[in-house]
């Protein structure tokens, strides 16, 4: 286990460091993309209506960052990275990050996120890490526990329902016996993706067929390969690699009429047929954002805070694209729909989301209340720690 040899420090730290030491200066705050995409959009959006809620930015500067542009603020200085769905890049983008200075971090995505775990951990001054959009942080060796991880680390988890997801597919083909899926083995959230699919599949009578793929020009391969072996339903794992070939994925699927699943629900704009999972970017963006504006004000220890856990579902279906590979959705499954494209054109709500209504005060009051409730007790850390002691026995 990553972290095993280090659990009980952990712990210790946890309770007893100090808050993170503010530099005299402005912080300097770099946020962090694997790669841009709408969904990542909306996170980002959050951190930045929190930053200007609470007048950490203004009016004129948020017309800059809209712009995903640097920033030399008043208050702070804010720069940002897009690793562009490479890991390579992204490795790079990190160390840019920590090399101009930056005091905070803010990943964005599993990959993002384990980068700056790893490059930080060794350094005598530590950044602050707060990452979002991350499904797997535990597989991923950012943290073992939500209490049990390195005291400059916070953030919070995207949990994809797994379990409900596997379920639609019985919904929408109530004899499937076979779906396959994909795994990349140096993404943890595809190989944790992986894991998922086939417990609960196999909890429903279903087998799981498994392709390997390293890099791009794999995954249509693979996608042939899974339906040679005669899966009736692909649904991926969520690496970053599925994601950039979905289109791919689709095109060799609609050649034999089985439809493919996404566990991010935007993904029916990408390709997918179906877009099941979770669907709460926003709020991903808001609790980070609760947390940063928290250590700015100096009115928490972030590095006591545990990692917070974010459920949600959300459904949406593309009719055009199951019309184009010769099937149709089960009306129960349409029931369940939050949105569907059709005839080219998308039910979704465009709304951008947005922060209630409310005075500084009372934000920050209602902040605060949400982060008492993710302090770490003893008895907490003393559970997970015998947790991973009797997993790992």
């Amino acid at each position: 286990m990553y972290w095993k040899s280090l659990l009980v420090l952990i712990a210790l730290s946890l309770l007893l460091a100090p808050a993170l030491a503010q530099d005299a200066d402005k912080p300097t705050i770099a946020i962090l993309s694997f790669g841009q995409t709408p969904l990542n959009a909306l996170t980002r959006l959050g951190i930045l209506d929190v930053l200007q809620a609470y007048q950490f930015i203004i009016a004129d500067e948020r017309a800059l960052l809209n712009d995903v542009q640097d920033l030399e603020g008043e208050h702070v200085n804010i720069i940002w990275g897009d690793g562009g769905m490479d890991l390579p890049t992204a490795n790079i983008m990190v160390e840019n990050a920590l090399d101009r200075g930056a005091d905070i971090l803010l990943p964005l995505m599993t990959p993002v996120a384990q980068i700056a775990a790893n490059l930080t951990l060794d350094l005598e001054q530590r950044p602050l890490v707060l990452f979002s959009i991350v499904s797997a942080p535990y597989t991923a060796g950012i943290a073992d526990a939500p209490c049990v991880k390195p005291p400059h680390i916070a953030g919070t988890q995207a949990q994809v329902p797994f379990d409900e997801i596997v379920s639609l597919l019985r919904v929408q083909q109530p004899d499937i016996s076979k779906v396959g899926t994909m795994v990349n083995a140096a993404e943890p959230n595809s190989v944790n993706g992986l894991e998922q699919i086939r417990t609960h599949a196999e909890a429903l009578g279903m087998t799981v067929e498994a392709a390997p793929i390293t890099n791009l020009s794999d995954v249509p391969v693979a996608a042939e390969t899974l339906l040679d072996k005669g899966v009736e339903a692909i649904l991926i794992s969520s690496s970053a690699l599925e994601v950039r070939g979905l289109s791919a994925i689709a095109e060799v699927a609609a050649e034999y009429g089985v439809p493919v699943y996404s566990p991010a629900v935007g993904n029916v704009h990408r390709g997918a047929h179906i877009g099941a999972g979770f669907d709460d970017f926003y709020r991903e963006g808001v609790v980070v954002g609760r947390m940063l504006t928290a250590h700015l004000e100096e009115t928490i220890d972030v590095s006591s805070l545990a990692i917070n856990a974010l459920p949600s579902l959300g459904v949406a279906l593309n009719l055009d694209s199951a019309t184009e590979a010769g099937f149709s959705f089960s009306e129960e499954l349409l029931a369940l729909a939050d949105y569907v494209i059709e005839n080219g054109k998308s039910t979704q709500d465009r709304t951008p989301p947005s922060l209630p209504e409310m005075t500084l005060e009372e934000r920050r009051a209602a902040d605060l209340e949400f982060l008492a409730a993710l302090q770490c007790t003893p008895e907490m850390i003393a559970e997970q720690l015998a947790a991973l002691e009797a997993a790992d026995a």
